[in-house]
């Protein structure tokens, strides 16, 4: 696997070209530049890398910056950032991947993996996605980009019925009675909706949307009954929260 690394931080670099020769001495790392300038000139003369971990903060232009001139280019990236702010959830929301630094082994690890499994690279209209995402308000947002095996498919969150665990993949249904399976796992699912106040977990392996609760029935943790007709199991932990929503 060929690796191309864009951060200003050279020790920061050097680190996490370091981790991922531990991981993998097979992953070959091509180039680190350190800047959107330098790396506009790479791409004009150099092959395209398999991978690219890209830095957001960087000055002059940063990382979006560059994402937006290359963004024709078929090209798989890993964001990497300090800081916990608005672009996280936009990479979120548009089915990407990213790193906080200073970057974990495991997470690192994690990252590779999910793009080695993956069978496509993500396509233009997938940055596209992002680069919208960035350009509005936080909390205007109303779709996400949901990643599966064949790439990702965009999806109104209003639309989703219910989310339900299998491994480290999703099942996701929707109102139109499309299932989709997403290569992410409930939680990581669960954090894409936490801004949506619709959304709330009734059992470890079970994600639902309140407003699309026909019925409760009573048990020791009882059931819900969707708007499409599946039947949900509530945990006994879990009834209380849920008896409160549906009372609001």
């Amino acid at each position: 696997m060929k690796v191309l690394i864009i951060e200003d931080e050279q020790l920061a670099a050097r680190r996490l070209e370091k981790m991922m020769k531990e991981f993998d001495p097979g992953i070959e790392v091509i180039a680190r530049l350190e800047s959107v300038s330098e790396s506009i000139e790479w791409f004009k003369k150099s092959p395209e890398p398999d991978l690219i971990f890209l830095d957001i903060e960087m000055p002059v232009l940063n990382g979006f910056d560059l994402l937006e001139m290359v963004k024709n280019y078929p090209l798989a990236v890993i964001f990497t950032t300090a800081y916990q702010h608005y672009a996280v959830k936009a990479i979120r929301y548009s089915a990407l991947d990213y790193l906080l630094k200073p970057v974990d082994y495991k997470e690192l690890i994690q990252a590779v993996q999910r793009y080695v499994n993956q069978k496509s690279q993500p396509n233009p209209e997938q940055y596209q996605f992002l680069i919208d995402k960035l350009s509005q308000k936080e909390h205007t947002t109303k779709k996400l980009a949901i990643p599966n095996l064949e790439g990702f498919k965009l999806v109104s969150i209003d639309d989703i019925i219910s989310c339900e665990a299998d491994d480290n993949y999703t099942h996701i249904l929707l109102k139109d009675r499309i299932k989709i399976t997403a290569c992410r796992t409930l939680k990581e699912i669960q954090q894409l909706l936490d801004d949506s106040a619709i959304f709330i977990r009734v059992h470890h392996s079970s994600l639902i949307n309140i407003n699309e609760v026909d019925q409760y029935v009573r048990g020791e943790g009882g059931y819900v009954i969707m708007s499409d007709g599946s039947h949900i199991n509530v945990s006994r932990n879990k009834k209380e929260t849920l008896l409160k929503y549906l009372t609001k």
